[in-house]
């Protein structure tokens, strides 16, 4: 006898019969039984649904510290200097980087090591046992580690970095459709009583405050002649508490999140009258996210704009938006690429072109390299107004391309 359906369960116990889509969204990738990210064998990598930066080398997780470094040196070098890493996936960055740091002969990063502090954030046990698994390999009581939940953080207690990686794109979204002149939110029911283990989209009349306020924050009209009917598009209502409690913990530093994302004009276009909803199985991308739940990974892009928006409510400062390829090329990835194409050991030429391959990946402006990267910062000191961070040239994004236009 097989067990109940947690989601079908959910849907059946709600008052109105279907859940948001955010709920299911939810349930579906963090349930602790059949929760995508919940499964024994987290499903990323070459093997997996999907690969991140730090599956592509290792040189991802060594010029992140690099920056960590920077952001250090930007604090005038505290004794003590925190990394929060929020969702660490297999754990392959916080490797990368602290392996490459314990291995340095630079006496500035030494000294930097010793200041520093590695703390995950991180809601999957499964994830959690596989980045454990991964960091067994650092050299004994190298760093200090720890595992944490956002909420274990105390107020004002860090001075560091927060930092994620496609973190955010795995927030739960709400999804709206225009359809004949209205407005309605996209819910999740069961089909009919003949086929009712079949998961069915309910249209429900936008009434829900928080989505109206986001769209009046973000000076979006969905009911305006340029969206087509039909227009489908995501809200994540998750941004402004996540950043709200980043700001809360963050005393002095910085604020750094990599993800695939647009500012708010280009999220909204009337062009993209699907959305940004993709589902990953297998390196596939499809747009159904009710096959294979919980066997599938489910997305959405990140708006920027909001990220910076409810970041400033919560007293962080905007410093940087770029692009993941501009900002890994500040930090020296150019150079990488150079000393492995010249080098002379053509009997190792299988790996220098894997290697070449690997590294133009992360700097891709159709792939990785083109991601966001947002920064932003609280409560650095006066005199370091003036910094010129390593990984952010003068050439990045203009603020006018991020911020909600009045």
């Amino acid at each position: 006898m097989s067990l109940p359906n947690p989601i079908h369960c959910a849907i059946r116990q709600s008052p109105q019969g279907y859940l948001s889509f955010a709920d299911f969204m939810e349930l579906a990738l963090y349930h602790p039984e059949i929760g995508y990210y919940a499964q024994p064998r987290p499903p990323i990598g070459s093997r997996g649904d999907f690969v991140t930066a730090t599956h592509l080398a290792p040189d991802f997780g060594e010029l992140m510290v690099l920056q960590f470094y920077d952001f250090w040196k930007a604090l005038d070098r505290p004794r003590s200097f925190t990394v929060v890493e929020m969702g660490a996936g297999q754990g392959l960055m916080s490797m990368d980087g602290l392996r490459f740091l314990a291995q340095t002969e630079s006496d500035d990063l030494q000294v930097f090591a010793k200041a520093l502090n590695w703390k995950i954030i991180e809601r999957s046990p499964a994830m959690i046992a596989a980045q454990k698994s991964q960091l067994q390999g650092l050299p004994p009581n190298f760093i200090p580690l720890q595992w944490h939940t956002l909420t274990d953080l105390a107020p004002d207690s860090i001075c560091g970095c927060f930092f994620s990686n496609e973190l955010v794109d795995a927030f739960p979204v709400h999804r709206l459709r225009k359809s004949q002149g209205q407005l309605y939110e996209i819910g999740v029911g069961l089909g009919a009583p003949s086929s009712p283990a079949e998961l069915q989209e309910k249209l429900v009349p936008l009434e829900n405050p928080a989505l109206l306020e986001y769209l009046s924050e973000m000076g979006i009209d969905l009911l305006d002649p340029v969206y087509p009917e039909g227009y489908t598009t995501e809200i994540n209502l998750h941004l402004k508490p996540w950043i709200a409690q980043v700001a809360a913990a963050l005393q002095q530093g910085f604020v750094l999140t990599i993800d695939y994302g647009y500012p708010v004009h280009r999220y909204y276009s009337p062009a993209r009258s699907q959305g940004t909803l993709q589902c990953y199985t297998q390196q596939k991308a499809h747009g159904n996210p009710y096959e294979r739940v919980g066997q599938q990974d489910i997305t959405a892009h990140v708006n920027f704009t909001a990220l910076e928006y409810y970041g400033t409510q919560a007293q962080l400062e905007r410093l940087h938006y770029t692009q993941q390829g501009i900002m890994l090329m500040a930090l020296g990835l150019g150079d990488r690429l150079h000393q492995n194409n010249s080098r002379p050991d053509l009997e190792n030429l299988e790996f220098i072109l894997q290697r070449r391959q690997a590294l133009q990946g992360l700097i891709d402006p159709l792939g990785l390299g083109g991601f966001g990267v947002l920064l932003q910062a609280k409560g650095i000191p006066s005199s370091q107004r003036s910094y010129a961070y390593q990984g952010f040239p003068r050439t990045d994004i203009s603020r006018s391309e991020t911020m909600v236009q009045p």
